[in-house]
């Protein structure tokens, strides 16, 4: 990898980790339902699970399967070409910046949600509580991804295909090119 990947990489984790803790504190500190903070932790606790299968399964994925269906014109297999042909960097992307974004915000929104607990039963005790809360939450991360790791791993064709097909929708629904396109040799 480049030191220009590194350094966008970085620069892009740090904005995100910004934008993601700027949403999660604003919606902890306006929103007063426990069940949508909740809700809100499980999604991300989710988005972290699912991007850890995606960045595993592009390393477990083969190419060849990509190019027939490509030959084909399936939507979804030319960037499940790409994803393949790009797995450091989708891995690298998938379970590092938004794994582990994902595991910092969650951690936050932890915090957070303890502080909802504590307004609505005032003798709870805090550090039993910031306990309680720390270790489901980790709990359900790892345990998460050790079941993800062992479905991307047996499934991981169908997974980048998935994520090959789900790509080129949102290409063709926002006109937004995720890859650059192959030149066709002459």
């Amino acid at each position: 990898m480049s030191l220009g990947y590194v350094i966008g990489v970085g620069a892009a984790s740090f904005l995100l980790a910004v934008i993601f803790f700027w949403i999660s504190e604003l919606l902890a500190s306006k929103v007063r339902s426990l069940f949508i903070s909740l809700l809100f932790l499980v999604i991300i606790i989710l988005i972290g699970i699912v991007a850890d299968i995606v960045g595993t399964s592009a390393t477990a994925a083969s190419e060849s399967p990509f190019h027939a269906r490509a030959a084909k014109k399936l939507p979804g297999a030319r960037e499940g070409v790409y994803l393949v042909r790009h797995a450091d960097r989708v891995a690298n992307i998938c379970n590092d910046v938004i794994g582990d974004i994902a595991g910092t915000v969650s951690g936050a929104l932890g915090i957070a949600l303890v502080m909802q607990i504590l307004l609505y039963w005032k003798g709870a005790n805090q550090v039993l509580l910031n306990m309680l809360v720390t270790a489901v939450i980790a709990a359900l991360t790892v345990g998460g991804k050790a079941a993800g790791k062992s479905f991307a791993l047996r499934r991981a064709n169908e997974v980048i295909f998935l994520v090959g097909r789900v790509m080129a929708a949102l290409e063709t629904l926002t006109g937004i090119k995720f890859f650059p396109r192959q030149r066709k040799k002459q």
